[in-house]
């Protein structure tokens, strides 16, 4: 497995060069466009080659977390009258279909307004509590008691985020978002932020990989485990999730700090790590190792 880790970082290494960091978050543009990293956790062992050990923030790769302490904290009818679980073919921050074509639900968790309303669902009196429940929750399921926010990453977010305080205000101005606005944006701006490495990231889809289970103790049900992993199919990728799920075929989710999470279910995690974006906002390296790595092990689910 190291090997083939390896030489799938190496043969895919030459793609970066076609893509750019992400630039409208002033402070990801400190990442070195060059880095580029895998990291598998299986039930047999660990393996890791190229940058993975490179730190970056989670950004909407944290999507994957805000949506599992949502849905423990709330039940399924509860969600489904404030988010939807279809797929879209516009980008994750789009406003166009909060008005057009859902009846103000966010089309689905894993875009901006989606994960900007779970966040306001997630179980809490205030800010710090929301967020400290989503913290803790990510310390259990990345195995890394020492996660902590990129306190420049969090300050730029918040002040470049006029696109996402425009969903967020419209939200709120239709009723579908309830609480103080700029509270729940600070939560999702803060969970963007925290810092991991792809470690964390392969940890969380073993995770789920598992069904919800971390060495024997059932840390979600697997009911939930099924959904997240079938939202991810269908929306983890944005407006690119078709051709991941026929090109990788496994859930995944990705982000503009070039992490891409991915579910090999019953087999492995994979966390993926390359600030090199498409236009789309995906790892342009990150998509090209995946693809080999599930083309080279047949790993699609479909």
């Amino acid at each position: 497995m190291q090997d083939v880790l390896q030489r799938i970082i190496d043969e895919s290494r030459p793609l970066v060069k076609d893509g750019q960091v992400a630039s409208y978050i002033p402070e990801l543009l400190k990442a070195d466009k060059n880095n580029l990293g895998i990291y598998v956790v299986t039930k047999d062992g660990e393996f890791g080659a190229g940058d993975y050990n490179q730190v970056f923030t989670m950004q909407s790769v944290s999507k994957v977390i805000t949506l599992l302490c949502c849905m423990i904290d709330n039940d399924n009818d509860a969600i489904s009258k404030k988010v939807s679980f279809e797929p879209t073919n516009d980008g994750f921050n789009s406003i166009v279909t909060l008005e057009t074509k859902n009846k103000n639900r966010p089309l689905n968790p894993l875009i901006n307004s989606g994960a900007i309303l779970c966040s306001s669902l997630v179980k809490g009196q205030s800010k710090s509590e929301k967020f400290e429940r989503i913290l803790e929750f990510a310390k259990i399921i990345t195995g890394n008691a020492e996660l902590k926010v990129n306190a420049d990453v969090y300050l730029s977010e918040k002040d470049t985020g006029s696109r996402n305080r425009a969903l967020a205000y419209f939200m709120h101005s239709t009723g579908i978002m309830e609480g103080d606005v700029e509270d729940n944006l600070d939560v999702y701006f803060r969970t963007c932020s925290i810092e991991v490495t792809c470690k964390e990231l392969a940890n969380i889809a073993f995770c789920l990989a598992n069904d919800g289970t971390i060495n024997g103790v059932e840390l979600f049900p697997r009911s939930l485990a099924k959904s997240v992993k079938a939202i991810m199919s269908m929306c983890g990728m944005y407006n690119e999730s078709g051709e991941m799920a026929v090109n990788v075929g496994l859930p995944s989710k990705s982000g503009v700090g070039g992490g891409i999470l991915t579910v090999v279910p019953n087999k492995m995690g994979i966390g993926v790590f390359g600030p090199s974006l498409n236009e789309n906002g995906s790892s342009i390296g990150g998509i090209e190792v995946l693809k080999k790595l599930s083309h080279e092990l047949d790993l699609s689910i479909y």
